[in-house]
């Protein structure tokens, strides 16, 4: 299924990406793999993937879920 608006996913899209890897670096974890549209970071043993468009992440440990915010929360509670 593609996107209504490509455009819109071309202009939001790097820039979400930005914003999502400076967040979760600043937590700490590093960014071991990344692409046009995701960033991959390891939680303990587990490989996460984050979606900058839509928002979706996934990953053994914190389940999966939409939203970068929603992203951060989990992974400052998993931290402590």
């Amino acid at each position: 299924m593609s996107r209504l608006n490509k455009e819109r996913q071309l202009n939001l899209e790097p820039k979400r990406l930005k914003t999502a890897k400076n967040k979760i670096e600043s937590l700490g974890f590093e960014i071991i793999e990344q692409n046009d549209t995701a960033l991959y970071f390891m939680l303990g043993n587990n490989k996460v993937q984050y979606h900058a468009y839509s928002g979706w992440y996934s990953g053994k440990g914190i389940g999966s879920g939409r939203g970068l915010e929603n992203l951060i929360k989990k992974l400052n509670y998993v931290n402590g």
